[in-house]
C-alpha cells in the first residue's frame, strides 16, 4: 500500500539526483577550465550558464505537475536530463559540451515537481517539515558533488557524467513503477482545476507571490550560484593561503576548493528540514516578534520565521565580503558554513508558507516562485566576478538587493486577512466567475 512517508523518499531521491547532476558541472570546473584554457570570464559565465533555463523550465514544470501529475513529470526530467549527461561525457568540442551540460542543468526544475508531489501527501501541521525533508535531502546533492566527484572521478569528467546518467534513468524508471501523484483522486482533481491560463496569471500578479519569489532569490538562487560559484572563489580569492597550506597540483587544488565551498551546500542541505520544523514550531506557539509584518493571519508566526531568515542571510552576506577582503582563509569558511544555516533558513521557510496561501494553485505558485527566482542565480556570480577585488560582490548584492527585497516582504506580508487577493488588479478582474468557485 503506498504511503506518504514512500512518496517524501521517492521525491527526495529524484530531486538529490538531479541536483548532483545539476553542479556536477561546477564540481569539475578546474579541470574543464584547463582542458580549453578558460579564463575567469568564461568561468563565471560557465557558473551561470547552469542556472540559464531554470526560470521558465520551473514555471512549466510547476504548471505541468498540476496538470498531468508530479509522478509524470519527474519521469520525463530525469530521463532526459540523464540522457544528455550521458551525451555529454562524449562531447568532442568545448561547444558541444556547454550546450550538453546546459539541457543537463535543467535537472534542476525537478524542485517544484517535488514540492508540488509532497504538498498532495502531507497536512498543513507537518507541511514545513515535510517540505523541508524533501527538500534539504536533494538540495544535499550539490554539496555531495564538490566534495565526493573530485576524489571519486579526479579530473575525468567524462566518467562522472556517463555514470550520473544512467543512475538518472534507472531513478526514472523506480519512479514509474512506485510514484503516486496524490493522496487522492479529490486533490489531484482541484488542482488540475485551476491549472490554466487565468490562474496563472491570477498567481503571477499577488504582491504575497512575488514577495515569495524574492524571498526564495535570496536563499535558494543565491544558494545554487554559490554552488556554481565557490569552486572559483576559492581557487582565485585565496590561491596564497590555500598554496600555503600544501595544495600544489591542479588536482590538489579543485580538491581544495570544491571541499571549503562544500561546506555552504551541506549546511544549507542539513539544516533545511530544521528551517521547515522551526516553521512548525514558530506556528504551534505563535512566535511574531515583528510589529510591522502581520499577526493575524493562521499561518503569521511561518511569516516572521521568514523575516527572521532574510534578515540573517543578508548580514552573513556583508560578513562573508569582511573576512574575504582580510584574506581570512579560515573565518570565511566558518562564515560560509554561517552563511550557508542562514540560507536554509529562508528555503525551508519560504516553502512552508507557499503551500498554505496558494492551496488550489500549488504547482502554479511554487512554478513562479521557485522558477523566476532562479534567475537571479544567473545574475549573482556575474556580479561576483565583476569586481576587480572578488570578495566585494557579496557585500554589494547584500546591500543594494536584499535590503530593498526585505523592504518589499514587509509591503506584502501586512495585510491581515488572504494576502493572496492582493496585487495587481483584483481576483475577479483576472478569474471572472471563477473567483467564487
Amino acid at each position: 500500500m503506498t504511503h506518504k512517508v514512500e512518496q517524501l523518499v521517492l521525491a527526495a531521491l529524484a530531486f538529490f539526483w538531479s541536483f548532483l547532476m545539476w553542479f556536477a558541472t561546477a564540481a569539475f570546473a578546474p579541470a574543464i577550465a584547463k582542458t580549453y584554457d578558460l579564463s575567469k570570464g568564461d568561468l563565471a559565465l560557465l557558473a551561470s550558464s547552469a542556472i540559464w533555463l531554470a526560470p521558465v523550465g520551473r514555471i512549466i514544470a510547476g504548471w505541468a505537475s498540476d496538470k498531468i501529475g508530479a509522478k509524470n513529470v519527474f519521469i520525463i526530467i530525469l530521463t532526459y536530463s540523464g540522457i544528455f549527461s550521458i551525451l555529454s561525457s562524449f562531447a568532442s568540442s568545448y561547444q558541444e559540451l556547454f550546450i550538453y551540460r546546459v539541457i543537463v542543468a535543467t535537472a534542476g526544475v525537478s524542485f517544484v515537481v517535488g514540492i508540488q508531489h509532497v504538498a498532495q501527501w502531507f497536512e498543513e501541521d507537518e507541511i514545513g517539515t515535510a517540505e523541508g525533508l524533501y527538500a534539504g535531502t536533494g538540495n544535499a546533492g550539490a554539496g555531495v558533488g564538490a566534495l565526493l566527484l573530485p576524489r571519486i572521478y579526479h579530473l575525468n569528467y567524462q566518467a562522472a557524467f556517463l555514470h550520473l546518467g544512467i543512475i538518472s534513468l534507472a531513478i526514472a524508471v523506480l519512479y514509474l513503477v512506485r510514484g503516486v501523484s496524490a493522496k487522492n483522486k479529490e486533490r489531484e482533481e482541484m488542482v488540475k482545476r485551476t491549472a490554466n491560463f487565468k490562474n496563472t496569471i491570477y498567481v503571477w500578479t499577488r504582491w504575497a507571490a512575488i514577495t515569495l519569489m524574492l524571498a526564495y532569490a535570496m536563499s535558494f538562487a543565491l544558494e545554487i550560484a554559490m554552488n556554481a560559484w565557490l569552486s572559483t572563489y576559492y581557487k582565485v580569492g585565496f590561491e596564497t593561503q590555500i598554496a600555503d597550506l600544501g595544495y600544489s597540483t591542479l588536482d590538489e587544488i579543485q580538491i581544495a576548493a570544491g571541499t571549503f565551498g562544500s561546506v555552504q551546500s551541506f549546511n544549507a542541505s542539513l539544516f533545511r528540514p530544521f528551517s521547515g520544523y522551526m516553521s512548525d514550531v514558530f506556528q504551534r506557539r505563535k512566535w511574531m516578534p515583528y510589529p510591522i509584518i502581520t499577526k493575524n493571519l493562521p499561518y503569521s508566526p511561518r511569516i516572521h520565521w521568514l523575516m527572521t531568515a532574510l534578515l540573517a542571510i543578508t548580514v552573513s552576506m556583508i560578513a562573508l565580503t569582511i573576512v574575504g577582503m582580510m584574506g581570512l582563509l579560515t573565518w570565511s569558511v566558518v562564515v560560509l558554513s554561517i552563511f550557508g544555516i542562514t540560507v536554509s533558513f529562508g528555503t525551508g521557510g519560504t516553502f512552508a508558507i507557499v503551500p498554505l496561501i496558494f492551496k488550489e494553485r500549488v504547482g502554479t505558485a511554487t512554478g513562479f516562485i521557485g522558477g523566476i527566482s532562479t534567475a537571479f542565480g544567473i545574475v549573482y556570480p556575474l556580479i561576483f566576478g565583476a569586481f576587480d577585488n572578488i570578495h566585494l560582490g557579496y557585500a554589494v548584492t547584500a546591500v543594494f538587493m536584499f535590503i530593498p527585497f526585505i523592504l518589499f516582504f514587509i509591503f506584502a506580508m501586512r495585510y491581515d486577512e488572504h494576502p493572496e487577493n492582493f496585487g495587481i488588479g483584483s481576483k475577479e478582474f483576472w478569474l471572472g466567475e471563477d473567483a467564487y468557485e
